[in-house]
């Protein structure tokens, strides 16, 4: 991307901005039920709460590392423009392809479902069981139209100017902490039983796995631990991701160099303290069997049962619509600044090149809008959500390893920040996360088997689509 085109945006972001972006755009609906499934997978409070602390702390090394990157090319498209710079135009379109069609958009679509899921508390007809018309197999209901019109609402909030979605993603994501650190106070004070603890950490390290079928706990060990555990944290690591997408608008970031890998630490850092405290607080309340059983998973549901009583699950929700719609509004407005980058480089249509008199891309915001509401119609979204994970991991691992990469190829280019723990943190989460995508490949090759075939059908598209000289780039 030639520097008159970063030109254009404006730098309206400062640390503050980044780092609400970074823990708004990562606590999303998962804190408040992925626990449970967690819980089903290993059985023990010890391995809950250490599945959380890894994925926290691989989290924030992949977030120090990339502040190398960060600091190298501080322009919009962040991850997109390492891996380009890194290894070539092929592996990055991979990359941007991958986003747009499932990484970004799946996610931005689970996380409006996630959003209408907890409005039906509030007002019944907004429920996902509310059919309003049917045609075959095709079913539309209240819930997708509600997702619906959330990305919509939020993706013309955004096209207006990056100042306004700055304003709504500070605001929001400073009442979502609130609240989540109101919830763990309220919990460990009004709803904490030592009884409910010491039963929890009675075997806190027995490791058991719940057959449903049964509704029985069966012991394990040995290769069905290690399958279990990395089962266990796709969740956790879902829950922990999109931390990336302060890179993506780095071009509108005061004071990029600095700026945008400290507020990486920060967010990551922040997130994994109040992750790992909840999950404490699980514990205190709820019986783990309970956590393992809870309702449609809605572990703080139960939790917020226990320490308000009924009123509890309004709280509940109201909470989780808070977070859910900021989790939005940080992924729309960072997405769109890669399929920007991509136009540039002639990858993407050339319209997402084009900035609207807001400085803003706002043709990128709504094709991507277009697409995350073509996918809460498909009512695939759980499905999504385990093809995401595995494609992202594959390109957190190639960029922490364009690190090395880079060291090598640009050694005199000026590094305002070194990865920490460079060469050993950056190689041991490349080693664990390469770990965890060969047993999910392994156990999960139904889903996560079509998120690597998604990413492959990108490589004849390039070709396909590249004019000649770029090909052997």
């Amino acid at each position: 991307m030639q520097e008159n085109d970063q030109e254009h945006f404006k730098r309206e972001l400062g640390l503050l901005d980044g780092t609400m972006l970074v823990v708004g755009s990562m606590i999303g609906s998962g804190i408040f039920i992925v626990s449970a499934d967690i819980a089903r997978q290993v059985g023990s409070a010890g391995w809950l709460t250490l599945i959380w602390l890894i994925s926290g702390l691989i989290t924030i090394i992949a977030a120090v590392s990339y502040g190398e990157l960060s600091a190298m090319f501080p322009k919009a498209g962040g991850q997109y423009v390492y891996l380009k710079e890194a290894y070539n135009k092929l592996i990055a379109f991979l990359y941007g392809w991958s986003f747009f069609a499932v990484i970004q958009t799946g996610t931005i679509a689970a996380v409006g479902v996630a959003f209408s899921k907890f409005a039906a508390y509030l007002y019944e007809p907004f429920s996902d069981e509310n059919i309003l018309y049917e045609l075959g197999a095709f079913k539309l209901n209240a819930a997708q139209l509600v997702s619906i019109f959330t990305i919509v609402l939020l993706t013309y909030i955004n096209s207006r100017g990056v100042k306004n979605g700055k304003i709504l993603q500070t605001v929001l994501t400073i009442i979502k902490i609130l609240s989540l650190l109101g919830l763990i106070v309220f919990g460990f004070t009004l709803g904490a039983k030592a009884s409910v603890w010491d039963a929890n950490w009675a075997d806190g390290w027995n490791t058991r796995v719940f057959d449903k079928e049964s509704g029985s706990w069966l012991p394990i060990g040995g290769t069905a631990l290690i399958t279990g555990i990395s089962a266990a944290m796709v969740g956790s690591l879902f829950s922990s991701d999109a931390w990336n997408g302060v890179t993506f608008i780095a071009g509108e970031i005061k004071n990029p160099k600095r700026n945008v890998g400290f507020s990486l630490f920060l967010g990551t850092f922040i997130v994994t303290i109040i992750y790992v405290l909840t999950n404490i607080m699980y514990l205190a309340v709820i019986p783990l069997d309970e956590i393992a059983t809870a309702k449609s998973d809605r572990v703080a549901v139960v939790a917020s049962q226990y320490i308000f009583g009924n009123i509890g699950t309004l709280i509940i929700a109201i909470m989780i619509m808070i977070s859910t719609f900021a989790c939005n509004n940080g992924l729309i407005m960072a997405g769109a600044r890669v399929y920007y980058t991509m136009a540039n480089d002639g990858l993407f249509f050339k319209k997402a090149a084009v900035l609207n008199s807001s400085s803003v891309p706002a043709w990128a915001l709504w094709a991507q809008c277009v697409w995350a509401s073509a996918l809460c119609l498909t009512g695939k979204y759980g499905d999504l959500l385990d093809f995401v994970i595995i494609i992202v991991l594959i390109f957190y691992i190639l960029t922490i390893y364009g690190i090395f990469i880079l060291r090598k190829k640009m050694p005199d280019v000026e590094r305002p920040y070194k990865a920490f723990g460079y060469p050993f943190l950056p190689m041991l989460y490349i080693i664990i996360a390469a770990a965890i995508c060969v047993s999910l490949l392994l156990t999960k090759f139904s889903t996560c088997g079509w998120g690597v075939l998604i990413m492959l059908t990108g490589i004849p598209v390039y070709y396909l689509t590249k004019p000649k000289e770029d090909k052997i780039s």
